[in-house]
């Protein structure tokens, strides 16, 4: 993947939704889209990679925010950060958990996380990062 380097000055509307759990990562697309967002799902960590690569390759509007769970096939949430981070992208990433213990939260921390939520959380909590990280339209 070609390094790319995304400003929140530049980034869009575009927040991309990874959870090997559909349930939950349609209610994430479901209450964004509410808000204003284009929200693409993305299944695993494996197809958030593919979607990511896909946006940089089409040079199609950058993906303003990530939400990813941390524990999928594939790759972790984690893996993904830290990949992302190796190639310089900037864009801002949430990471989603049922296992946030203090290990999970400094190994996020240390890749440049944007926020962690641990499962269960308020799903308008999420939504303020959300619209901290990019104002919905």
């Amino acid at each position: 993947m070609p390094p790319v380097v995304i400003s929140r000055s530049t980034a869009s509307h575009r927040v991309l939704v990874a959870d090997d759990k559909a349930e939950m990562r349609k209610l994430i697309a479901t209450v964004l889209r509410k808000d204003g967002y284009q929200v693409s799902e993305a299944t695993d960590g494996l197809d958030l990679l593919a979607q990511i690569e896909l946006t940089a390759r089409a040079r199609s509007a950058p993906i303003g925010v990530i939400i990813s769970d941390v524990r999928m096939p594939g790759l972790t949430g984690l893996d993904l950060l830290a990949i992302l981070r190796c190639a310089s992208w900037e864009t801002p990433v949430i990471l989603i958990t049922a296992f946030g213990d203090d290990a999970t939260h400094a190994q996020a921390r240390e890749l440049g996380v944007s926020a962690v939520f641990d499962k269960p959380f308020e799903i308008d909590d999420l939504r303020a990062a959300v619209h901290r990280l990019v104002p919905p339209s």
